[in-house]
């Protein structure tokens, strides 16, 4: 019978989860799911129809009116929101904003936990997130936690910011860092937090083709390609 193997990457904001883990996909063949993506699109939704981030009831009954999914067109991953292509949309710091205030909500979790966990099933998976490893894909074979310091995640979002065109400080940019890492591990539900069985990952010194080989080495290590 064929089997599933299932790759789960967490860790704070800006610490490169998702350009790591689209990485490694394409080198193991793995199908990419971008779960932040999705919850950023959920968010560009809220804010579209100027719902607030702190309405929980108006933020709840707007997550029955959307349908959120991926699709792959010559090999590249777009995230659709009722039908529309919004991957160019959803990666400004506003939008940034709501989904760490948004992705609290029991609501908004639930609503894309079910597809996460059915692709899953069916495909070779990488996905990351905040918390995939001990809430979405509590049985992934791989766990992975990837992080870097406060001060090398916002050098990372200074120069994306830069290479866009817009205007931004550093040390604001690492404040928000900071105040989104506290939000996220003591949130209430599903808090960031590194999974026992997870192999943690401090990026801070290196680079991104060593990141992707210490990934692609531990998922060996745990059967990734033994008899498969």
């Amino acid at each position: 019978m064929t089997t599933t193997y299932n790759i789960a990457i967490d860790g704070p904001a800006g610490a490169g989860k998702s350009t790591i883990a689209k990485l490694t996909a394409r080198k193991l063949g793995f199908v990419y799911v971008d779960t932040g993506a999705m919850y950023r699109a959920m968010a560009l939704y809220f804010l579209r129809n100027g719902i607030g981030k702190d309405d929980e009831k108006a933020v709840g009954e707007a997550c029955e009116a959307m349908d959120i999914s991926l699709q792959y067109r010559d090999g590249v991953q777009q995230v659709l929101l009722n039908g529309e292509d919004v991957s160019g949309l959803i990666r400004t710091e506003e939008v940034s904003q709501m989904t760490s205030a948004v992705s609290v909500y029991p609501a908004v979790r639930q609503k894309l936990l079910q597809l996460q966990r059915e692709l899953a099933r069916t495909e070779d998976v990488i996905m990351d997130g905040r918390d995939i490893g001990t809430c979405v894909l509590p049985d992934a074979e791989t766990k992975i936690y990837l992080t870097a310091s406060p001060r090398v995640r916002a050098l990372r979002r200074f120069k994306e910011l830069e290479e866009r065109g817009e205007t931004c400080n550093l040390e604001e940019i690492e404040q928000d860092i900071r105040e989104r890492d506290d939000r996220d591990m003591n949130r209430e539900i599903a808090p960031l937090k590194q999974a026992e069985d997870a192999v943690c990952i401090d990026s801070s010194q290196m680079t991104i083709d060593q990141v992707v080989q210490a990934i692609t080495e531990a998922a060996m290590a745990r059967g990734l390609g033994n008899g498969r």
